[in-house]
């Protein structure tokens, strides 16, 4: 059955509210309410495979703060988010850790690596 579906754009600061229509077999017809490609680009990826670029924080031990803060190298699929969240809790990494070491390979499968957003000493 074809549709409607709305959105709200992350693809830049803009914010525009978004409208997809589809047909029949879910394939997007027109996309209204862009203000520009990237807003076009994010509501047909949006319709069909939403996706997330994960930042949050991780246990560390010896170090000055108690949480590191971390990110994904990539975004993953938007269903897998807390799951990963979930997961990055049980995380506990030992200072120092340098900005950019890598700390997960391909967490929870996605094809994205977790990744040290900043520099901890240890102390």
């Amino acid at each position: 059955m074809s549709g409607i579906t709305h959105y709200l754009c992350i693809g830049c600061p803009l914010g525009c509210r978004l409208e997809v229509e589809d047909d029949e077999a879910g394939e997007v017809v027109e996309v209204r309410g862009h203000s520009c490609k990237k807003g076009e680009t994010f509501a047909e990826r949006e319709h069909h495979d939403p996706r997330r670029m994960v930042t949050t924080t991780v246990a560390v031990r010896d170090a000055i703060w108690a949480r590191l803060p971390v990110h994904t190298t990539d975004e993953v699929p938007k269903d897998k988010v807390r799951e990963i969240v979930r997961y990055l809790r049980s995380v506990e990494v030992t200072a120092p850790v340098e900005s950019g070491q890598w700390l997960i390979a391909d967490v929870l499968g996605t094809g994205a690596d977790v990744v040290a957003s900043r520099e901890f000493a240890a102390h």
